[in-house]
Order: C-alpha cells, then structure tokens, then sequence
C-alpha cells in the first residue's frame, strides 16, 4: 500500500530509543524528512547517520529536554529553520515516576504534568499554526494503555495520558476542517527501557524478581507475549499517512489484547 508519505516532513519527539526511535525508522522507510529529537547527542548522531544510510532521505536532530519549555521552543524553531515547517508531528515523551497516591509529592504532580500533558500541549502549540495554513497536518500522540485501564503504581501517567487524550480529541473537532488529524497511540506492554524500569519498579515493591513480574504481566496478554516498538510504529506510520484522512479523535490501543473494554 503506498501511504503517501514521501517527501512529507515529520518531527518525532522523543526519537532516540524505543518506541520514538521505531516510529522515526517506519517514517524515514516511507520515504519522509525526519527531524529527531531527544536529549542524547550521541543516540542522536548514529541514528541519524543509519538512516540516512538505509533509506537515502533527509534527517536532521535537534537535542532537547521536552520537560522545559524553552527547550522545545528552540526544537520547533530549528524544525522551521532546516525543514521550513512540518506536516507530521509525533509527539512522544518519557514517562513520569511511578507510585501510589500516598506517595507522591506536590513536585511529583507538577513534574508528571509537565513531562507527560505539557509537553504535548507545547510541541501541538508550536506547529499547529502552519499545519492550519498549509491545510493539511498529522498529529499522532504515544500515550498509553492507561488511557483506557489504568495501570498499577502509575498514578501520575494514569492521570497525565488520559489529559493527553482529552486534549486530543478536543483538538481533533476543531482542526478537522483545514484537513489536520490528531490520533493517539496507546502502547500495551512493550520491550523498551522503560518498561524494564517499571517492570524493576513492580519487582522492588513485591520482593520478587523482575522475571516473575514479567511473567505474570505475559500470563495476562492474549497474545502470550510482550510487544515490540516496531508494532506500535507500524500504527503510527499509518495514522500519520495519506491513507488515514477519514481518522480522527481516535485513540487506538496496540497491546496484544490486554485492554478488556468493548471499545
């Protein structure tokens, strides 16, 4: 199926590492410009070079701290500067700390607030003036499964990605008319560093290892598996293309089946 997405340019927040980094790859495969962005240099550098060398397209980075808003102020404007707008926008961003209600400190609140809505709110603000002017955009959100079955000791993401999504959908009835989508992708479990960290985070808490955590969390997918980020790339690729102009508003789980709902 060809998606439409050549020549198109995309920002992927958060694109150094797993699932930011496999959304990046599946557009730079499509034949997209990708501006890379996260805080380490060096992840940076070699994943750019590998891409230029594997798919024979533009990519550039930019290094940023999607927690300050300075930051990203300065990841949107090198984006403008060396690509002269954006059509794709991904936006995606490390989790906040994991814990219980009882546990967690005003500076954790407003600290998960910052990382996980704001920083959405802040990069959307940042291109959606000319996504509107040039009538056509894609915004594509990585949330979580939390969104629709909140996860144990992830109070601050429960609460945080579910703004996301609101947010989200909000947004999506207002720019549907100048041709702009804004979808989100709700990863399940997934082979990432952070997952291992919570995974470490769960084990620490229950005193056992992390491979019973693991085990238990696999015990509980249909699929009898843990995903890989290339599986939530795949989704967001295509919501990001041609091919999904009538989605919109939507927020669409990869998760092996975990997610119980109905919808």
């Amino acid at each position: 199926m060809e998606l439409g997405l050549k020549n198109k340019r995309a920002f992927v927040a958060g694109s150094s590492d797993g699932i930011g980094k496999a959304i990046a790859t599946g557009l730079a495969e499509e034949g997209c410009s990708v501006m890379l962005c996260a805080r380490s240099e060096d992840r940076l550098t070699a994943l750019a070079q590998e891409l230029r060398r594997a798919h024979d397209v533009r990519v550039e980075y930019v290094c940023a701290d999607l927690d300050r808003i300075e930051e990203i102020a300065g990841a949107v404007m090198r984006m403008r500067d060396l690509f002269g707008g954006c059509d794709i926008l991904v936006t995606n961003n490390g989790g906040p700390n994991p814990g219980e209600f009882l546990s967690m400190s005003e500076d954790d609140w407003l600290a998960g607030w910052n990382r996980t809505l704001m920083s959405s709110v802040r990069l959307i603000r940042g291109f959606l003036d000319e996504m509107i002017d040039q009538g056509w955009g894609r915004i594509v959100n990585v949330t979580s499964i939390s969104v629709k079955q909140p996860v144990q000791r992830l109070l601050l993401s429960n609460t945080y990605r579910a703004g996301v999504t609101g947010m989200a959908k909000t947004l999506s009835d207002e720019v549907s008319r100048h041709g702009i989508t804004v979808n989100n992708v709700a990863p399940g479990y997934i082979q990432t560093g952070r997952q291992t960290q919570l995974f470490t985070d769960r084990a620490e808490k229950a005193g056992v290892s992390i491979e019973d955590i693991r085990a238990q969390v696999t015990a509980n997918i249909p699929m009898g598996r843990i995903g890989t980020p290339e599986e939530i790339a795949h989704l967001a690729v295509f919501l990001a293309s041609e091919r999904a102009s009538y989605i919109t508003g939507a927020t669409i789980q990869a998760d092996g089946g975990i997610f119980r709902g109905l919808l």
